[in-house]
């Protein structure tokens, strides 16, 4: 079977020798060596200042949104992971969905501004498949009406702005980051907090520990979502693959458009460097997009609708309508994507969505 994603897992010799570690010092969690030592590489790696590894992308999310001191609404895309609302309701905020750009699938930066309102207190854009957000825009947006902006980045890992090569998780007040075993890096679960504020990032490392500030000292409340160090050595033995990883999945995108016609294919994002987290098709309705999805399924192919439902369809966030977000949704299918995907299988994929459409 071949599935929308595989988990890279590093080769047992590199992952025990961190676990080696973990036994001799016996310091399981807590911001153990690990932890600190993953965290500084991936600040190396990734070109940020301040990085606070999490147990999960959620929670990252979550305490950004208590460090913040968000109130009231929070305007959002609705083409996304659930996480991205479901952390918005358990945190008592109000998702105010904005609709998508046809072309970029991201939250669109025009119509922002028309749904702020006295009780916004955040923007939320996600950058979604790892396409960059029109983050320059939307800063002004912000700016103009003094308001936070967190970029919920789960799928953004090492994208670049194509002009300068800066991380994208350098804008907007605080970016988050998914390391869930299926994103392209990945602690098994995991997440982390990235803002250029330092301030802001002790902020969140007492609040991922109990409100904790030093040996027998609590300042304020706090909730447990530090990275252990399991997770950890798992990041750090993922990390050394990461070359490996990324110039492998650059190859199967590569073929994928090599086979497929480019009007199956959305168009490129050109203000930042693609990290082939995921390679989506758009097909012509949503008939057509289950018509190809139960033909791969036949064939042992696991395609997923990423990300279906729109979210504004949501019983639990109100009465709201994006009709773009909803068409793309319907219609939108995720084809497998890692990094020892065979040119072979590649081959096939595309041979039995051809098929499918006449093409």
């Amino acid at each position: 079977m071949i599935l929308v994603t595989k988990t890279h897992l590093p080769v047992r010799k590199s992952f025990e020798k961190y676990v080696d570690r973990i036994y001799a010092s016996n310091w399981l969690t807590n911001f153990g060596q690990l932890e600190q030592e993953l965290t500084d590489k991936l600040k190396e790696f990734l070109e940020v200042d301040n990085l606070l590894l999490t147990s999960n992308g959620t929670l990252a999310m979550q305490v950004v949104y208590k460090a913040l001191c968000l109130t009231g609404e929070v305007i959002t895309t609705p083409f996304s992971f659930v996480a991205t609302t479901s952390s918005l309701d358990w945190s008592g905020l109000k998702p105010i969905f904005v609709d998508i750009d046809i072309n970029s699938l991201n939250l669109d930066s025009k119509l922002i501004a028309d749904k702020i309102t006295s009780k916004t207190s955040a923007i939320l854009p996600v950058h979604v498949f790892g396409r960059a957000c029109q983050v320059e825009e939307i800063q002004k947006v912000a700016d103009a009406n003094n308001v936070k902006v967190i970029y919920d980045a789960a799928h953004a890992f090492n994208v670049r702005m194509n002009n300068t090569g800066e991380s994208i998780l350098n804008f907007g007040d605080v970016s988050t980051l998914s390391f869930h075993a299926a994103k392209l890096f990945h602690t098994i679960e995991g997440g982390a907090i990235v803002s250029k504020d330092g301030n802001l990032i002790k902020e969140c490392r007492k609040l991922i520990n109990f409100g904790i500030t030093g040996y027998d000292q609590i300042d304020g409340g706090g909730i447990n979502c530090k990275m252990n160090e399991f997770s950890a050595a798992m990041g750090l033995a993922v990390l050394e693959n990461i070359d490996f990883i990324m110039d492998g999945r650059a190859k199967v995108d590569d073929l994928y458009r090599k086979f497929l016609p480019s009007e199956l294919i959305p168009l490129l994002v050109n203000i930042a460097s693609n990290n082939h987290s995921y390679f989506p098709i758009l097909l012509k309705d949503e008939e057509e997009c289950l018509t190809v999805r139960d033909a791969l399924i036949a064939n042992n192919i696991m395609p997923r609708r990423y990300f279906y439902p729109s979210l504004d369809t949501l019983s639990y966030v109100g009465k709201q309508f994006c009709p773009i977000s909803r068409n793309i949704s319907s219609r939108i299918l995720c084809l497998p994507m890692y990094e020892t995907l065979l040119d072979t299988q590649i081959q096939q994929i595309s041979n039995i969505i051809m098929s499918e459409l006449s093409l």
